[in-house]
């Protein structure tokens, strides 16, 4: 299959990996997850697709969540992207950092906002549906663009 050229961005999973999911994440670059996987077998399914990272959530627990770490700051093309799960427990400048983008999950809620140069993206939940949001993930691509992918 032909590479994308994009990541994934993926978050809220709560241990449901959804088949509709796996075959739109087919042939992307990499596939980032923000926290609350729910379960190893998320990982392992997630992992099969593309090189995965992901940062542990409030409800990963046990073994295999504690090998997971609470933030990550990876390469996305050149750029240099935070990971974490809940923007509240952000505990540094991200612009300061040399940061570009800081991807989190938690609310459910698919959004982009810039501040001070800094973009700030949730991909939504591609668990089962919570707060009346939609289920939702998202891709990046090299320009820093992010394209929401709703599955309602």
């Amino acid at each position: 299959m032909a590479e994308l050229n994009r990541i994934a961005l993926v978050s809220d999973t709560h241990g449901l990996l959804r088949p509709d999911v796996v075959s739109g994440l087919a042939g992307v670059t990499k596939i980032l997850h923000l926290g609350d996987l729910g379960a190893p077998d998320v990982l392992e399914g997630l992992a099969r697709i593309a090189p995965l990272h992901a940062v542990r959530g409030n409800v990963d627990r046990g073994g295999w969540a504690q090998a997971l770490p609470e933030t990550d700051v990876v390469d996305a093309f050149g750029h240099r992207v935070y990971l974490i799960h809940d923007l509240a427990q952000l505990d540094l400048d991200p612009g300061a950092a040399g940061v570009e983008m800081v991807l989190y999950g938690h609310t459910h809620e698919p959004r982009a906002d810039e501040r001070d140069g800094v973009w700030y993206v949730n991909p939504g939940s591609i668990g089962p549906r919570r707060f009346q949001q939609p289920v939702s993930y998202a891709f990046l691509d090299a320009a820093l663009r992010v394209e929401f992918v709703t599955l309602d």
